[in-house]
């Protein structure tokens, strides 16, 4: 017997900022969007998603768990990501292979350098 990966759960403050963000950061879509939950997908169709659910208190220290993202072109791509709200963040990275960002929740996040470069 095998599992299906459904979403990434993702607390957040504010649910349904949070997601949008994500989704146009993403081009993905709403699904499902309750008060306290909003569930987006690349199209409503497609697994995996992203969950975002109402949770307690503020981010401390460094996430276990992130996305990477790996656009066509890196740096165009995090002017865009910081022009929309994102932040630059130092944990402790070594390298040039990956820029570190936070979302406006403080998650963060990599955005890798393009294939093949």
């Amino acid at each position: 017997m095998t599992s299906v990966w459904t979403h990434l759960t993702v607390d957040a403050r504010d649910p349904g900022r949070l997601a949008r963000w994500w989704a146009e950061a993403l081009g993905y879509q709403v699904v499902r969007e309750l008060p306290h939950e909003v569930e987006i997908r690349e199209s409503a169709d497609r697994l995996p998603g992203l969950l975002f659910v109402r949770g307690g208190g503020v981010k401390e220290g460094k996430n276990r768990l992130h996305l990477d993202l790996r656009p066509a072109d890196r740096e165009a791509e995090v002017e865009r990501l910081v022009d929309m709200g994102a932040r630059h963040v130092d944990v402790g990275q070594d390298g040039d292979d990956w820029t570190v960002l936070a979302d406006p929740e403080g998650n963060e996040f990599c955005v890798l350098r393009q294939a093949g470069d």
